[in-house]
């Protein structure tokens, strides 16, 4: 006698469900990478770490304990200082932001990102807060200094004070006014700020670049 089955087709294997579900997460993107994909990195992995090893090998033959200790020693700080770079709020305060996080601040957020970015360059900032139009006064270790305005426009707006409210004399002509901005300044912007030989303009591309590591005094130095 027959047995009935309850099914009207056959039932696909264990296997093969997991190999559909594979194809379809990975469709969707929500699949890990696979292990071609993280090769390349992870001989480079070991690469290093075969390279460290041996290195302090040799340290230990021709000089003593003291080279394996010390290097040890040496890699634990800077992992432990890669660790705490990494996390959002540490990462923040040295200075360096990623392009969704500069957007999702409002002015006084943004101008305090550009303060902490100005002192991971080797600035001294003060931060002069204000509801609607903070600014920063900033002095580096040569005796320069910079006024920072956030605002979309290049030229100042009519009730706007002095970025510096207390400048030495003979000062005011020799300080460099950096205008931020989180999108793009309009032609005629930078054509009134080329004629002005003290204004800097720096619009989103050049902010976020900044952000990311690159230095201000390099930015510059490409917008001249």
């Amino acid at each position: 006698m027959a047995r009935l089955s309850w099914t009207s087709g056959p039932v696909p294997s264990r296997r093969l469900r997991k190999r559909h579900l594979v194809r379809r997460l990975r469709a969707e993107g929500r699949y890990g990478p696979r292990f071609r994909d993280v090769l390349p990195a992870f001989a480079g992995v070991v690469a290093v770490v075969c390279a460290v090893v041996a290195a302090l090998t040799v340290g230990y033959h021709a000089v003593g304990p003291a080279v394996p200790v010390a290097g040890v020693a040496f890699l634990a700080l800077a992992v432990v200082a890669g660790v705490r770079r990494g996390r959002p709020g540490a990462r923040r305060r040295l200075g360096y932001y990623t392009a969704d996080e500069l957007f999702a601040l409002d002015t006084e957020g943004l101008a305090l990102a550009v303060a902490r970015m100005l002192r991971r360059d080797g600035w001294r900032v003060r931060l002069l807060p204000a509801p609607d139009r903070p600014r920063l006064c900033a002095r580096d270790a040569a005796g320069r200094r910079i006024d920072v305005a956030f605002r979309p426009v290049a030229e100042p707006l009519p009730d706007e004070d002095l970025p510096h409210p207390h400048p030495h004399r003979g000062e005011r002509d020799s300080a460099l006014r950096l205008v931020v901005h989180r999108g793009v300044f309009s032609a005629r912007d930078v054509r009134w700020a080329q004629r002005e030989e003290t204004i800097r303009l720096l619009d989103g591309p050049a902010l976020r670049s900044w952000a990311a590591g690159t230095r201000l005094n390099d930015l510059l130095s490409q917008g001249n």
